[in-house]
């Protein structure tokens, strides 16, 4: 089994930045990638960013520019971090991280984040 432990969520203003954390520990071994989704009130859980375990990463074209993921690996776990910057009010939602790894994929409870003009 994975467990994924998210933070970083919160209340910002409109332009402003947060960061995401979302620790994996576990069977971090069978991870082949990792990736931060969100779902906004009445809307579909969609992509925000992902990234492999050898470091490609893709993005929601909506955060392009915007949004940066990045991974540390320590010995008994990985990180993975969403550097968010230039906020803007579409990007209210929770944000879920989630674990592909062989044979099931794991996500985490959610962070909120919500922007405010």
């Amino acid at each position: 089994q994975v467990q994924l432990v998210e933070s970083g969520g919160g209340l910002v203003r409109a332009g402003g930045s947060l960061r995401l954390s979302c620790a994996a520990s576990g069977r971090i071994f069978s991870i082949k990638a990792m990736g931060w989704y969100r779902q906004a009130p009445g809307k579909q859980r969609e992509l925000v960013a992902r990234i492999t375990s050898g470091g490609m990463t893709n993005y929601a074209d909506s955060v392009k520019g915007r949004f940066a993921i990045s991974r540390d690996n320590a010995s008994a776990k990985i990180t993975v971090y969403l550097q968010m910057n230039s906020l803007k009010l579409d990007d209210t939602a929770v944000y879920y991280c989630k674990a592909e790894s062989i044979p099931l994929d794991y996500w985490g409870e959610g962070t909120q984040v919500t922007v405010s003009s």
